[in-house]
Order: structure tokens, then sequence, then C-alpha cells
């Protein structure tokens, strides 16, 4: 399928996915040159316990010197004595890389263990496809890629190395542990040379993988549709879920809307219903939230609280903060009850004109508490 008809970036599920096949971003280039950085620094460091190590191992062997003959069992002492000598010189050299190298390609893609990755495909043992990958042209590509980085490579460190050729007739006159001084220098000036080079490679290296690996991984919309579904069911339907239970949110909340003590309105864009009764008044508890709307839904509020006589005041600023603030069914924020007080006592003074004493009865215990 042509890149075109894939614009949309990988989900996480098809990244998840990717990786439990073992199919992940990583850059051969970037740990080849962590290793071969931590090589050269563990020679270095390693250096001087070699110095002893062969030290020991040449006094070991004068030992020796003094025998004309030598029988096949001694012999192979020798070379046993020697070969572990070598083995132990040398092994702390392997494990440092083994776990740099481990180390380089966590840091890459993390820790990851697929099963998939270690089940044989006879795929993979099949001629023709192996054929096909050779001579494909992602191969060929990178084949191209590593010949010309070998060649800049040569090309940078031959320059460097020619430019040092103009100081050959001086250091002829040096003596001995000066020209060795003069070579080491030189040498650790082309090594840094040449670690930045290969540092700027693994960099790129890691961002062409990088952005290859991103793209491999595009989906088309189809693709991300259908993953949809299987994973979060079909939107339609979750549409319709969602509609069904807001549907049956409003209606709940409408039945609570006759039980209000007061609705307060924009006038006509909010409208917040509350309700304080004996028993929020009993457990302690701040006015109560029954319903909140804004446009169409503040309009029915109102109806409904006009169908069962709940009075409705205009207060746009409070209206605005208890919409913005509060969620049906929570209680007035402390920063908000003087105000909503004010609204209750203004509602209970005309109920109690009309001979609606209930909510004016309610404020005056509160009054009585504080």
């Amino acid at each position: 399928m042509a890149d075109e008809e894939k614009p949309l970036a990988p989900s996480q599920h098809k990244i998840a996915q990717a990786r439990e096949e073992g199919n992940v971003s990583k850059s051969p280039e970037l740990v080849g040159f962590f290793v071969l950085l931590s090589g050269l620094a563990l020679l270095f460091f390693m250096i001087p316990y070699w110095i002893e190590d062969c030290k020991n191992i040449f006094k070991y062997i004068a030992t020796f010197f003094s025998i004309e003959e030598f029988n096949a069992q001694e012999l192979l002492g020798i070379f046993v004595v020697i070969g572990y000598e070598i083995f132990a010189m040398v092994v702390p050299i392997f494990i440092g890389l083994m776990i740099i190298g481990i180390a380089a390609n966590v840091g890459q893609f993390g820790w990851i263990l697929s099963p998939k990755a270690l089940r044989p495909k006879l795929s993979k043992i099949n001629p023709i496809t192996g054929i096909k990958n050779i001579l494909s042209l992602k191969k060929i590509l990178d084949g191209c890629m590593i010949t010309s980085k070998v060649c800049i490579a040569f090309f940078i460190g031959f320059v460097v190395f020619v430019s040092f050729f103009g100081e050959l007739p001086m250091v002829s006159r040096f003596n001995l542990y000066e020209q060795i001084l003069w070579f080491r220098e030189k040498a650790l000036i082309l090594i840094g040379i040449l670690l930045i080079l290969f540092f700027v490679m693994a960099v790129a290296d890691f961002m062409i993988k990088r952005y290859q690996y991103t793209k491999s991984l595009r989906m088309s919309v189809k693709e991300l549709k259908d993953e949809t579904k299987r994973y979060e069911g079909n939107p339609e339907i979750k549409a319709r879920v969602r509609q069904i239970q807001q549907k049956i949110a409003r209606s709940r909340m409408m039945q609570e809307v006759p039980k209000a003590s007061v609705v307060i309105t924009n006038p006509t864009h909010y409208a917040v219903a509350l309700r304080y009764s004996d028993e929020e008044l009993r457990l302690g508890t701040p006015p109560v939230i029954v319903a909140k709307g804004i446009d169409e839904l503040a309009i029915t509020i109102k109806a409904v609280a006009r169908e069962n006589n709940v009075r409705i005041l205009e207060n746009p600023p409070l209206a605005r903060e208890l919409y913005a603030l509060t969620e049906v069914g929570s209680y007035v924020p402390p920063d908000l009850f003087a105000a909503v007080v004010k609204v209750l006592e203004e509602v209970a003074e005309l109920d109690y004109r009309q001979g609606k004493d209930t909510l004016f009865k309610t404020l005056q215990k509160v009054k009585a508490k504080t």
C-alpha cells in the first residue's frame, strides 16, 4: 500500500503489538559506537594490569629455562597455565562489552521478552525468501550506507594520518621514549576524531531507524477504524450508548427539580436548581445541586420548576459560578455558601408571605445554630 494511503501515525495498540512480535526500533550503529567506546576505555584501563600479568607469565616461563628437556605432561601444564592467564586477562573485556551491548539495546527500546520472535518460522529457512531479502531495495540501500560510512571514516582517518607526516623529520631526532610519547599523542588524536565521526554516524543512524520504524507502522484510516472497533467497540454504538446514558441522567435530574428549593438563572442561558431541606440541615451539609444546564436544558429545568411551583430567581454571576464549579449531586462550595444563603433567604421571605414557611423555618434553624 502506498505511503500516501497510510497518513496516520501508529496507535499505541499497534506499537504494543509490534513489540510483542519483537519488532522494535533499534540502531546497530549506536550499539556499535558504545561498544567501541567502552572497549577502548576498558583497554586503557586494563593495560597496566596486562603488563603486570605479562611479567608474571614471563617469570613463570623463565623458571623452566634451566630444564633441558620437557615431557609432554610438563609442556601441557605450561600451556594450561599460560592459557588460563590469557583467559583471565581478556575475560573482563568480553564481560564488559557484553554488558555495554545489552545496556545500549535496552536504552533504545527498553526490556522486552518476545516469545513470538523466538518461535521457529519456515519462512526464515526458505532460500527463495532469503534471496529476495538479500536482493531487496532496503538491503541494497543498507549495504550502500555501510560502504559509504566505511569510505568516509577511512578518508577522514587517512587525511588526519597524512597531516602528521610533516612532523616526522623533527620526530626522527627524538629519542625512543619521546617518539613513543609522540606516537601515543597522535594516536589519541586520531582515535578522538574517529570517535566523534562514529558518534555522529550513530546518532544519524538512530534517527533514521526510528523514522523508518515509525513509517513502517503507519496506519490507514480503515486500519484505525478497524482497530478502534476491535479494542474499544463500534464508535457508532458507543455514541448511541452515551446518548442513552445522557438521556437517562437528564430524566433523573428532571425528577429532582420538583424537590428543589430554588432555581437560580442567568436568566436565559444558565439554570442551577438547589435543594436545602431539614434533612440537609440535620446532616450539617450545605445546599445540594440537584440539577443544572445551559441553553435548551436550562429552559427545560425552568419549565419543570414552574410546573411544580419552585421559585426561580435571577442572579447571573452566581448562576454562572455554580454551573462552572459544581456537579449534579454535589454540595455548594464554601466560597459560594454565603451568596446562596442570601438567595435562599429571599426565597424564604417570598414563601413566608404566601404562607409557605418550610424553607423559612429551615433558615431560622440555621441562624439559631450559628
